[in-house]
C-alpha cells in the first residue's frame, strides 16, 4: 500500500468538517429541545449538584430516522462515514485539540465555583491541558462532559452502520460481521436506555475535562471501538457455529455483570436501603456497598466491560491481534483507573476504605486480581 496515498486520505476537508459540525449542532439542539428525564447528578466534591436531561435515546432514534429519510431520498450515501473515515478522524482530532486548549485557557481564568467550574491548574501546562482544570464546564448551557460522551457513543454506532452498509455492498456481511454489529448495537442502545447511570460514574463526578477525556469521548470511542468493523470490512472471517455460540455467551455474561453492577451502584446511591438480590444491602461505614456484585470485587463492572469488549473482538477470529486492540487497551486503562480510584478512595474514606478492602480483596477479577 502506498504510504503517500494513506497519508493523503487523512487530510481534513471542509466537507468532513461540515459533517462533524452538523452532527454537533443536531446533538446540541436535540439535547435542549427533546423531552427527557431530568436526573440529579451525584453531589460533587465541591458540594454542588448538577442536573442532566437524559434524552439521548430520543436524540439517537430521531437522528437515525432523519438519516434514513436522507438515504431513501438519495440525499446522503449510507457509506459516507466509512468512505470519509480517515478525514473525519483527522477533523475530530483537530477539534479535540482546539476545544481542550480553550478549556484550559478558560479554566485557568475562571474563579467561579458556583457551577462546579473548579479551577485545578497546577502550573504544568502539559499536565493541566491533558487532565483538564475544570470539573464540569458548560458552554451555552450545555454540560460539555455529558455532551461529548453522548456524541462519542452515537458516533460509534453511525460508523458501524456505515461500515455495515459497506459490507452489504461488498457482499461479505457474514455471521462474523452480523455478530459484531449486533453486539455493538445492543450495547449502545442499552447505554442510552440507562443514560442516567452515567451521572454517577467516575468520569462525571471525579475527572476534570481535558484532552484525555475529550479525545477519549470524541475520537477514541467512535474510531477505536469500531476497529473490529473496519478489520472485518477488509478481512473475511468464517466463524464456526461453536465459536459464534461461545461469543454470544461471553457477551451475555459480560452484559449481565456490567449492567447489573452499574445498576446496583446507581440504585444504592439513590436509596441506600433498597434490597440487592432480595436482601438488605450490606454497607461498611454507612457509605461503601459490599453486597451483590460489589461484594465480589471492588470494580466488578470493569470485569463486565472487559468481557463485552472481548465479545466485540471474538467475531474477528484469531488470525491477527489488531481486532483485539480495544479489549487489550481497555484492560490497561481500567487497571490504571482502578489504581487511581483506590488512591482517591483511600484518601477520602481512610480507615473505612481499609475495612472495605479486607471484606472485598479482589480489585477487578475475583480470585485473580
Amino acid at each position: 500500500m502506498d504510504v503517500g496515498v494513506v497519508l493523503h486520505s487523512f487530510l481534513p476537508s471542509w466537507s468532513s468538517a461540515g459533517i462533524l459540525l452538523s452532527y454537533f449542532v443536531y446533538l446540541a439542539l436535540a439535547g435542549a429541545i427533546l423531552p427527557g428525564k431530568n436526573v440529579p447528578g451525584a453531589v460533587l466534591s465541591d458540594g454542588t449538584r448538577l442536573h442532566y436531561r437524559c434524552n439521548g435515546l430520543a436524540s439517537l432514534f430521531i437522528l437515525m430516522a432523519l438519516l434514513g429519510i436522507g438515504v431513501s431520498l438519495r440525499l446522503i450515501s449510507p457509506t459516507v462515514i466509512a468512505d470519509r473515515g480517515a478525514q473525519l478522524f483527522s477533523v475530530t482530532f483537530i477539534f479535540s485539540v482546539i476545544v481542550t486548549l480553550l478549556l484550559y485557557i478558560t479554566g485557568c481564568k475562571s474563579h467561579d465555583n458556583s457551577s462546579s467550574l473548579r479551577a485545578r491548574a497546577t502550573g504544568n501546562f502539559i499536565h493541566d491541558w491533558w487532565f483538564g482544570v475544570q470539573l464540569n464546564p458548560h458552554f451555552m448551557g450545555i454540560d460539555l462532559k455529558f455532551f461529548f460522551v453522548r456524541a462519542g457513543m452515537m458516533g460509534w454506532l453511525f460508523i458501524n452502520l456505515s461500515l455495515f452498509s459497506k459490507s452489504l455492498q461488498a457482499g461479505n456481511a457474514n455471521i462474523s460481521v452480523i455478530l459484531y454489529q449486533l453486539f455493538c448495537v445492543l450495547y449502545i442502545i442499552d447505554y442510552f436506555f440507562y443514560e442516567e447511570f452515567m451521572t454517577s460514574t467516575w468520569d462525571v463526578i471525579a475527572e476534570s475535562l481535558g484532552f484525555m477525556l475529550v479525545f477519549g469521548d470524541l475520537v477514541f470511542i467512535p474510531f477505536t471501538f469500531s476497529i473490529q468493523g473496519w478489520w472485518l470490512l477488509r478481512n473475511k472471517v468464517e466463524l464456526p457455529k461453536v465459536a459464534a455460540l461461545m461469543d454470544c455467551l461471553v457477551f451475555l455474561i459480560g452484559y449481565q455483570i456490567f449492567r447489573g453492577a452499574n445498576k446496583q451502584k446507581h440504585v444504592f446511591k439513590k436509596d441506600p436501603k433498597a434490597p440487592i438480590w432480595g436482601k438488605p444491602p450490606k454497607v461498611i461505614g454507612g457509605k461503601l456497598l459490599v453486597s451483590g456484585y460489589w461484594g465480589i470485587s471492588r470494580h466488578c463492572n470493569y470485569l463486565g466491560d472487559l468481557l463485552l469488549a472481548l465479545s466485540f473482538s471474538l467475531p474477528c477470529g484469531a488470525s491477527s491481534v489488531i481486532p483485539y486492540f480495544y479489549p487489550i487497551y481497555l484492560l490497561i486503562l481500567l487497571i490504571w483507573r482502578e489504581r487511581r480510584d483506590d488512591s482517591r478512595c483511600s484518601h477520602k474514606y481512610k480507615e473505612i476504605w481499609a475495612d472495605y478492602c479486607e471484606h472485598v480483596p479482589w480489585r477487578i477479577f475475583p480470585y485473580v486480581y
